[in-house]
């Protein structure tokens, strides 16, 4: 080892290998270094969000050596269903770079990786991985490998031996070690400017938003939806002096635009009304920094009153993302929840009345609906276009086709009804090379062959797994072929909204549709070229002036 270098058998490293523009706050990382701290651990953070082109981490373990290195995979792909673009060649290239530079052990965690926890494990042959929220683990697994315990016994833990992928020995308690006290009292400290830490306020200056946890964990089965794996099928609420202190602090930082990381912030909606009426209260005090707030939230349609529409307001929030997925949820069995299972009923009465709860208080509110999915067909595509264009939204967005996780249950469904040799009508892929197979979990050797089926072809080439309705207007060639594409639906969509209502939606495209329109986060041009020019808040906040802006950016030579 150099003699300049730092050795600390208890420095955990924390690294962001999340290349995606416009940037998104690694809060999680925040969330960790708060708990290592606080159990006596030093932590530092590399962040490569910015480092795109040169990562510098020799530079760093040349320096250092960290007993662990955590590694957070906050998404696997895009999830976009034209693109269909992985990561994970990505952060393998990331995960390799570190292998070669220190002997420290790798930890994988993350809502990427979590999605697919064993075949991850094993794709990148790292030998520890956290499924779901990661403090506990993560501190118990640190404190193992400092004590010189084995880490077979960390609860929850998952690890690689090399060949298979098992839970540790101390699996059976891994619920228990998961599940914290009834509202978590921690302050996650958030820091701006500070080396080997996430730089809040960067992130906001290039990303254009903050964020805040005000609970975690999503009690509901949605038959499409990885939130349960992500964040835990129980709900944890923070204490409202906790996140208000948060807030607090980052707004302070100069970080004005805050948008929740909740599932949804009225999964709870009296602990929701807790936050906002002390939120509101600080407010009132004389120069507080609280009046800087601007807050921006996700939202259920149901539970929502109008109490809680007025308390946003007074509490400085700017835009509501609503989560109304379809406007023909009662005629489509793909929006039931599974057998035996609990999920979010909404009619589009409910979407009606919360839109206009918001409208009425100039509140933004936008939602997002997921078209395609099984039993959709071109009746049920143009009432639910019919229908969110008469809602008083700020944007609507609309998404053609969804992608199929191992452990949702619509991937648990599909792999059931195709039993390795069924075609499923509807799957598809843009890689896929042959017909698409999937084989339910008892029918698989191991937990990791399961999930890479959703991942990988049978010659591990990647080939990620998607689902379109095989009832929307396209010819039969389109629907038979593994990787054809939905071309005529979104060529349809596009035709069908009215061009008088472009200016407000969010339209599906092609992979190089047209410029300023698509409805991809991942490295979306206009998004990146408006936060250049400073814009902040929501996307939604500033969409209808894209062409406005796209002229300014032009206008200023700046690109994306």
């Amino acid at each position: 080892m150099p003699a300049e270098q730092v050795a600390s058998t208890r420095l955990v490293t924390l690294v962001n290998p999340n290349f995606v523009w416009p940037a998104v706050t690694p809060y999680a990382l925040d969330i960790l270094c708060t708990h290592l701290e606080t159990a006596g651990f030093d932590v530092d953070v590399l962040d490569l969000t910015f480092r795109r082109e040169r990562w510098r981490l020799d530079e760093y373990f040349a320096a250092h050596d960290p007993m662990l290195v955590g590694v957070t995979l906050r998404n696997a792909g895009s999830v976009q269903p034209q693109e269909q673009r992985v990561f994970l060649p990505d952060h393998l290239g990331v995960i390799d770079a570190i292998r070669g530079l220190t002997n420290a052990p790798i930890v994988l965690g993350g809502a990427g990786f979590s999605s697919m926890p064993y075949a991850a494990l094993e794709y990148f042959k790292t030998p520890f991985g956290v499924k779901g929220p990661g403090e506990r683990i993560l501190c118990d697994l640190a404190d193992a490998l400092a004590s010189g315990r084995s880490a077979e016994t960390v609860s929850g833990l998952l690890l690689w031996d090399g060949s298979t992928v098992h839970e540790s020995a101390a699996a059976g308690s891994a619920a228990a070690a998961k599940a914290p006290a009834a509202e978590v009292a921690t302050v996650y400290r958030r820091r701006s400017g500070v080396s080997n830490r996430v730089d809040n306020r960067e992130y906001y200056e290039r990303g254009g938003l903050g964020n805040v946890l005000t609970k975690n964990g999503c009690p509901f089965a949605c038959n499409h939806c990885v939130e349960p794996d992500a964040k835990g099928s129980s709900v944890t609420l923070r204490t409202v002096a906790a996140v208000v202190d948060e807030l607090e602090s980052l707004v302070a930082q100069g970080i004005y635009d805050i948008h929740t990381t909740d599932s949804e912030f009225n999964i709870k909606p009296e602990h929701g009304k807790r936050l906002l009426r002390e939120i509101i209260e600080r407010r009132r005090g004389a120069g507080s920094v609280m009046r800087n707030l601007r807050l921006w939230i996700y939202a259920h349609p149901v539970p929502f009153d109008a109490e809680l529409a007025d308390l946003l307001v007074e509490a400085g929030c700017k835009g509501v993302s609503l989560s109304a997925e379809h406007m023909c949820r009662e005629r489509l069995a793909v929006w039931d929840p599974p057998r035996g299972r609990v999920g979010l009923a909404y009619t589009i009465d409910d979407v009606r009345r919360v839109t206009q709860l918001l409208a009425e208080r100039g509140i933004m509110v936008t939602t997002e609906l997921l078209l395609g999915l099984p039993g959709e067909n071109l009746q049920t595509l143009k009432q639910t276009i019919d229908e969110s264009l008469r809602l008083p939204t700020t944007v609507i967005g609309y998404t053609l086709g969804l992608q199929v996780f191992p452990h949702a249950p619509l991937g648990i469904r599909f792999a059931a009804e195709s039993a390795g040799r069924n075609v499923i009508r509807g799957l598809q892929s843009n890689t896929a090379r042959s017909e698409i197979f999937l084989t339910p979990l008892d029918q698989c050797e191991s937990m990791v062959a399961y999930e890479r089926q959703f991942w990988f072809d049978e010659a591990d080439r990647l080939r990620p797994v998607f689902y379109f309705s095989p009832d929307l207007p396209e010819d039969a060639e389109t629907i038979e072929r593994p990787n054809g594409q939905w071309v005529n639906t979104i060529r349809w969509i596009r035709n069908y909204v009215p061009k008088s209502e472009h200016y407000r939606v969010a339209l599906p495209t092609l992979a190089g549709g047209e410029r300023g329109e698509s409805n991809n986060y991942a490295d979306n041009p206009f998004l990146q070229q408006a936060v250049a020019l400073g814009y902040k808040g929501a996307y939604y906040s500033w969409w209808r002036d894209r062409n406005r802006i796209l002229a300014e950016a032009s206008a200023k030579g700046i690109t994306a």
